[in-house]
């Protein structure tokens, strides 16, 4: 039996990528589902793929929080409560930072952080009843800075502190709160990534073929959540990253610049 058949789940940014794969996954595993994003064209062929499950979508811009208030009230209304949150919507961005516009970090900024913080902050009260799980789908970014997605880390940087306070805030309440750093996953968010004007770049200077899936990286999120994990670090790459990070600093400094670029130009 599923830990997860009539739960009601939230899922930001679900109309592609982890999101989309997330949707997939907790659909099949019984759960309420309730997902959000910008594109109402995406979320309603989502929906259409689903027809006679329990799917809900609602077009919002987490980035605003009138319009996160929104989405959980509609949530709520249409499913009564909410048992599982994950914040997986985001945006990332490619820019030297002597180059990069201030106000493309600041919509970075608005989508990863200030996103998951309006809507754990509105579905809170319904996740604390009934002792749920709040998640945010951070990055490797968020324990390493990586050179031309200084907002970005910036971002995941905020995301995971926030998330850290709140667990421990709610060490004793039932509650779980769990933060994901997935390493490089195929998806459209390095073709949407903001460029230094603060438009999206329209392609990936990576290797998608060769990362984890999506619905690889939402099978590892669905399990940690049904194991109230408190942390989850994906692929070799990523975990050697936060490693080296940790116990050797000044040689990550050196290899994650060798990785990024060439000839002094920022290739990836």
């Amino acid at each position: 039996m599923s830990d997860f058949i009539n739960k009601v789940v939230v899922i930001t940014g679900g109309s592609e990528g982890i999101g989309k794969a997330l949707v997939d996954a907790f659909l099949c595993q019984g759960a309420k589902v309730a997902t959000c994003g910008r594109n109402y064209d995406k979320l309603y062929h989502l929906q259409a793929s689903y027809p006679g499950k329990p799917l809900m979508i609602h077009t919002a811009d987490v980035s605003k929080e009138q319009e996160s208030r929104s989405f959980i009230d509609a949530v709520v209304k249409n499913f009564g409560t909410i048992d599982i949150l994950i914040n997986n919507a985001g945006v990332s961005m490619r820019a030297l930072v002597q180059d990069v516009e201030l106000e493309t970090i600041r919509k970075v900024m608005d989508v990863n952080f200030w996103g998951t913080v309006s809507c754990t902050k509105f579905a809170l009260p319904h996740i604390l009843k009934n002792k749920g799980s709040i998640v945010g789908v951070s990055s490797i970014a968020g324990f390493r800075g990586l050179p031309g997605r200084s907002g970005y880390s910036a971002s995941k940087y905020a995301v995971n502190g926030f998330l850290e306070a709140l667990r421990t805030e709610l060490l004793h309440s039932g509650v779980n709160v769990m933060w994901v750093c997935p390493g490089f996953t195929a998806s459209n968010i390095r073709n949407a990534a903001l460029n230094k004007e603060g438009q999206a770049q329209g392609e990936s200077p990576m290797d998608e073929k060769k990362m984890m899936t999506a619905e690889e990286c939402a099978r590892h999120i669905v399990k940690a959540i049904g194991k109230r994990k408190r942390t989850l670090v994906l692929t070799f790459q990523g975990k050697e990253t936060v490693f080296l990070n940790r116990f050797l600093p000044s040689l990550a400094d050196k290899l994650v610049n060798r990785f990024f670029f060439k000839n002094g130009r920022l290739v990836k």
